[in-house]
Formats: structure tokens, sequence, C-alpha cells
């Protein structure tokens, strides 16, 4: 994503959005992180209407995260190469079919499958949206259009849930998937009309195909071993061999990268102990999330837990959303005072105390006793997550900002889909083995979400330690983009500082 390539000129000489961009980039940006938070309340009532278990259809999380994975850099460089606003449509036109394709699925097979294919659109969109934002505005400008597309897709990660569950009891699971598509339909329209063509003719025309390839290869049998090593025995062949794998396919990557015209990660940036450090905290963070969202649905929704109805699950999640959201004016003045590697330590310590509580549930809990752990947690997730965001692109030079942020928003991807992963064998298998034991279903139930919880609390914990690699960096002064940055921190790394773009928009 070199759309975010050097500095502009003057902030002050700032060229404004057009409405046409402005409405496409952060209407679609809300609609993909929307629907991105979504899916987890739908995951029991898909299950029930198509017939597959839930640690089936976990795929349809897990899937969507690897594939955005290898994208989402990918996805940039096209758009470079080929076109912004061209590559930006085909996402939209790939979100529509995704989403037609998974409402009219009756298996898990066609859920799964869609979802995958919505990984790589969502993506591109996220992407592309931003480039296209970039080059076609400057300075105060485009600050303010960073904003919105920051505000916009942090309203769109906090109501998925919810919208997910209203539209559950009213139109079925499908119903989310409608809608989405048609809104989606909706911008290729203003797209074409009101969005001018951009490039980047000083970039090289070398696709670095074989990094993304070898990005699958090393995360998807990884995913693989985490979801299905308990079935297997985690000294089995197929476990071991899914391992090897990911380890030779992580091995290739490095060598590719190495050897690249244009590589999807520049291998030089790696010595940068900021940008390390912010990144592994931004891996944490959004792996963390995303499993104790995906925990709090199953949970909520079970009959054996609080047997809530998707609505109400959704509504149920609103506290720790809203906390976390509450929070954000406070997080980037506190980063710039105490400095980011502090604040990260801070919200990481904060999220082990939400989620060691957890690590004690019952089945006598009534709902009341999660909500001060999850907002205790939510809170801290927002305070490690805003200032590693922002550390990440901050800590390196003006030139290499976009390649920053494509490490970190791919290291978003797969900590999701690692952690989801993990949470859900994590929570199945202790589960299932009480209940083999002969304890009620509640009970097993229970355990098995404290299992889970013990996991988040040793990532937390890992997060804590990893913000020593961040050492002394001092953040960006408080302002309204650095607040839409750290809002939309847990679905996209956005720049805080004018950019300008090699070949974008004219005036």
């Amino acid at each position: 994503m070199s759309a975010t390539g050097h500095e502009a000129p003057a902030a002050g000489a700032g060229r404004a959005a057009g409405r046409g961009v402005l409405f496409a980039a952060c209407v679609s940006a809300l609609v993909v992180n929307a629907n991105t938070s979504a899916v987890t309340i739908l995951l029991p009532a898909i299950s029930e209407d198509v017939g597959a278990p839930i640690d089936v259809l976990q795929w349809a999380v897990t899937g969507y995260m690897l594939v955005g994975a290898a994208v989402i850099v990918t996805s940039g460089a096209l758009g470079d190469v080929f076109g912004r606003r061209r590559i930006f449509l085909g996402g939209l036109v790939l979100f529509v079919l995704s989403c037609a394709l998974i409402a009219l699925s009756s298996g898990a097979a066609g859920v799964i499958g869609g979802r995958m294919i919505q990984g790589a659109a969502g993506s591109t969109i996220l992407a592309c949206g931003m480039s296209l934002l970039s080059v076609g505005s400057s300075g105060t400008g485009q600050m303010r259009a960073i904003t919105l597309w920051g505000a916009a897709s942090a309203v769109g990660a906090a109501v998925g849930p919810l919208v997910g569950g209203v539209l559950v009891g009213t139109t079925g699971w499908q119903g989310l998937f409608w809608i989405d598509a048609a809104i989606a339909a909706a911008c290729i329209p203003v797209t074409l009309a009101g969005v001018a063509e951009s490039r980047d003719p000083d970039r090289p025309r070398s696709i670095d195909v074989l990094g993304t390839v070898l990005v699958a290869v090393a995360l998807v049998p990884l995913v693989l071993a985490l979801s299905e090593g308990g079935g297997w025995g985690w000294a089995s062949a197929p476990t071991i061999g899914c391992l090897v794998l990911s380890v030779l396919g992580g091995a290739g990557f490095a060598a590719a990268e190495r050897r690249a015209t244009a590589p999807l990660v520049d291998l030089r940036l790696l010595r940068n102990r900021v940008l390390i450090g912010s990144t592994l905290a931004i891996l944490l963070v959004a792996g963390i999330i995303n499993a104790l969202m995906y925990l709090l649905s199953l949970y909520f929704q079970d009959p054996a837990g609080f047997g809530m109805t998707a609505l109400e699950a959704g509504l149920a999640t609103l506290p720790a959303a809203a906390a976390m959201i509450a929070v954000t004016p406070l997080i980037t003045p506190l980063a710039v005072r105490i400095g980011p590697r502090q604040a990260v330590a801070l919200g990481f310590a904060l999220a082990v105390a939400g989620a060691g509580v957890m690590i004690l549930v019952t089945a006598d809990w009534s709902y009341a006793t999660f909500v001060i752990p999850l907002m205790v947690l939510s809170v801290g997730l927002g305070f490690a997550n805003g200032p590693a965001s922002s550390a990440s692109t901050s800590a390196v030079s003006a030139d290499e900002v976009g390649q920053a942020s494509g490490i970190s928003n791919m290291a978003r991807y797969v900590g999701g889909s690692l952690a989801v992963a993990a949470a859900s064998t994590v929570f199945t298998a202790v589960s299932d083995s009480h209940a083999t034991a002969g304890e009620p279903a509640a009970d097993a139930l229970a355990a098995g979400l404290a299992g889970a919880a013990l996991l988040l609390t040793l990532l937390s914990a890992a997060g804590v330690a990893l913000a020593v690699l961040m050492g002394r960096h001092r953040g960006d002064p408080a302002g309204a983009v650095q607040l839409a940055a750290a809002a939309a921190a847990t679905s996209h790394t956005i720049p805080t500082r004018p950019v300008a773009t090699p070949g974008g928009a004219p005036a």
C-alpha cells in the first residue's frame, strides 16, 4: 500500500477529498468492518441452518483472516500498478458476489468458501480505499478525510454484532449479507462517477505473487494444526507435518522477499525495534479481541450458557465495545505523556487483569458478573492498540510508512486467525473433557471458557513483556486524526501525518 509514500508539502496547502471518494471509501469501510465483527454473532444461527458444527464453521472466521493476511499488501501493490480505482472496484464486485454466495449457501462449504473470498474482497476494499483517499487529497484535507475513514471503520466494527443480532431475528442470518451486498453495490456507480483513477508510475510493475502464496503456505497449515491438533493428537504425523510445512513456508517467504523486485515486506524494516514491538502488540491485540468475541458469542448463545438470542448476545457485547470507544479520547494524550511503550504495557496489564478474572468463571456466573472484567479487558486492549498502531508508522521514515502500515495490517489478520483457532481448540477440548467426565453441560461449558480465558491471559502477559521491544519512542501530539486512528486501530492502521503518493490524482 504505497499510497502512503512521501511527505506532502506544507500541511496548510490542503486539498480536500471529493465527495465521491469520501462516500465510496468510508461507506465501504463501514460495511466491511461491520460485516467482519457481526459474523461471530451469526455462527450459532448458521450452524443450526446448514447443519454444520461450530468448530467447522470456525473456518468462516479464520479463513477470512488467513486470506486477508495474504492479500492486503498485494491488493495495494496491484492498485499502484494497474490503477487504484480499478482494483477497488474489483474488491467491491468480489464482496458483492461473496455475500450472495454465502447467503445462498445451504452447507458449510459455501459459507466458508464465501467467507474466504470475502477476506480477499474486504482487505482489498480497505487497502485501496485508503489509497484513494490519500491520492485524492493532501495536507489538512487529507487528514480530515482519513479521520472520517477511521471513524467509519470504528463505528462499523462496534455496531456489527448488534446489527447482526437484529437481522438474525428479523430477516434470518442471510439478511446481513444481502444488505451488505446492496450497500457495497451502491458504492460501485459512485466510484465510477466520482473517483479519479491513479497509479504509481515510479513503482516497479512486478507483483510479489510468490510472497503472497508463501504467506498462505506458512499460515494455513499452522491454523490447521491449531484447529485440529487436539483431535489428531499434538504429536501425531498430521500435526507435526502441518507445523513443518508452516516453518518451511515461513523460511521460503523470507528467502523470496530478499530476492523480490517489489517485496510484500521489506525485511530491512524488521531491524526497527519500535516497528517490531508495535507490530507484535497489534498481532496480540487483534488475536485477543477476535478470540474474545468468538468465545462470548458461543457462550452467551449456548443453551447450556445463557441461551441468549443473537440480538441479546449482540447487546451483551456492547459494554465491551463501548468501553473501548470511550477510552479513545484518553489513549493518545496518555501515550504522548508517558510514551507508547508504557501505554502498551499498561494496556496489556489491564487486559491480564480482565482476562485473569474470567479464568474463575463458573456456571453460576450471571451476565452481570461478566461486565466488569470484560470492560477492563476491552479498555486495556484499547490502550495497547492505539499507541502500538500509531508507533508502527511514526517510527519509520516518510517513504517507509506504506510498508510499515502494510506489515501491521497483515499482522492484524494473522493474529486474529491464529488466536481464534487456538482459543476454539482450547474451548472445545476442555468442554468435551469435562463433559466426558460426567459433569453437567453448564459446568463443562464454563470450564471451556475458563480454559480459553487462561490462554487470553497468557497472550496479554506476553504483550506486557514485548513492550520492552518498543524502546523509547515519543508519539505525535493528540489531534482528531490521532483519535480516529486509535478508534480504528482494531481493524486497520491509518497514517496520522499528511502524505502524498507518486502518480496521484491531480488537484
